[in-house]
């Protein structure tokens, strides 16, 4: 039986920002985007106390919390925390899987000896992170990934939860539904509409209904209602390829002219075109999604006639698009993603004007990852103010294809 361990930073936006600036500890913080648009994106526990929560406005926050401070997020200081605590995991097991910017699984099944147990391993790691960084995170241990990260959110913070096999049954038969991984608000209600409100009902609850109404997911359900896992922790270097590479941008103004639009298209594209050239890769479809005012999102997409891995052709394919489409509404998100990926030879182009292009954009390219993106970019986009990466995507990695540089 395998022995995984979920590793959760706590607040970790807030902690970081708290540690760095000691005028913030012991006061509530909540870290906020810097874009008009912000909400909260995280709280520190102070805050949580009075109710601050994630997804706020600055308005509701501070009717929760009058003495609230809000910090601009700093995105780049948490994806450098973060790479130096997955490097950290590392020193107790190759197999580490980065669930997202502040939390990881561990399979520990081959390390137990040389650490002298999980539970030593458990408090080595929250005493080498408290010590290094100044934070706090909450740990699970179990039988299987979906019962680990389960733990780690019994206590919290600075927790550490031990589900022990023989005690799984006893721990799921009342819990509520809402409370595993992968159940979110809208399957919750579905679920209680059959009369499901607890993992032991979801265990007792006929198989074939669940797969007549669910399909194979019923099957899934139902063993995640009996703490059944058979997910491996993957590590980075076993992961599948990416399938696709895309940004997207929630504006700062909703936007209903075209110019103005492109403009943002054609930085979005450049975004595109720099990770796929770093890594390697091209694509053959184009895919632009817009998201309108009252929320509705649209996507369409185009399959290209060649393998696309210059900015330029990716945002005129994105213009060709966006051409097709009827905007009814004043656009406030915007995304483009290049997919159907390949990888490209090192041969250099064979006409002497493709040649050209192609030095030019690695020259461009070289300069930008010396001197900072952007650094060299479109004579139009010199008048643009925000260029860049602003949220970190919960699909961002410390390395590889998803590691995304964030301002």
């Amino acid at each position: 039986m395998k022995t995984i361990m979920h590793v959760d930073m706590n607040a970790f936006f807030a902690a970081v920002e708290q540690q760095s600036n000691p005028v913030l500890r012991g006061r509530p913080v909540a870290v906020t985007g810097s874009e008009k648009r912000s909400i909260i994106l995280t709280a520190s526990y102070e805050a949580r106390a009075f109710g601050v929560k994630t997804g706020m406005t600055h308005f509701e926050a501070f009717e929760r919390c009058p003495q609230l401070t809000l910090v601009p997020a700093n995105n780049r200081l948490y994806t450098h925390v973060s790479t130096q605590i997955m490097a950290l995991l590392h020193d107790y097991t190759p197999l580490v899987e980065v669930f997202s910017v502040d939390e990881a699984f561990l399979d520990l099944s081959g390390s137990l000896k040389l650490f002298g147990g999980v539970e030593r391993i458990a408090y080595l790691i929250k005493s080498r992170i408290k010590s290094r960084f100044g934070i706090t995170c909450s740990v699970g241990i179990a039988p299987n990934k979906l019962l680990a990260k389960l733990a780690s959110e019994k206590y919290k913070p600075d927790g550490l939860t031990h589900f022990r096999p023989e005690e799984v049954p006893a721990i799921l038969e009342q819990m509520p539904i809402q409370e595993l991984c992968g159940i979110g608000r809208r399957l919750g209600e579905q679920l209680q509409s059959f009369g499901i409100f607890t993992c032991g009902q979801l265990s007792r609850f006929p198989l074939h209904v669940l797969r007549r109404k669910y399909g194979v997911i019923g099957d899934r359900l139902h063993d995640m209602a009996r703490g059944i896992d058979p997910a491996p922790v993957i590590p980075e270097e076993s992961s599948a390829p990416i399938k696709s590479v895309g940004h997207s941008r929630t504006l700062r103004d909703d936007l209903e002219d075209r110019d103005a639009i492109c403009a943002f298209l054609l930085q979005l594209a450049e975004m595109v075109g720099r990770r796929a050239r770093r890594h390697r890769v091209s694509g053959r479809v184009v895919t632009l999604t817009l998201r309108y005012v009252d929320f509705t999102t649209v996507s369409r997409q185009q399959v290209q006639p060649d393998y696309l891995d210059s900015s330029e052709t990716i945002y005129r394919a994105g213009v060709k698009i966006l051409d097709s489409m009827v905007l009814d509404q004043p656009v406030r998100l915007l995304g483009i993603r290049l997919s159907s990926l390949r990888f490209r030879t090192g041969q250099l182009p064979l006409f002497p004007d493709d040649r050209r292009r192609f030095l030019l954009t690695e020259a461009r390219d070289s300069a930008n990852d010396r001197y900072g993106d952007f650094t060299i970019m479109f004579g139009s986009l010199l008048e643009q103010k925000d260029k860049g990466s602003h949220v970190i995507s919960p699909a961002w990695r410390p390395k590889g294809a998803r590691n995304v540089d964030v301002q």
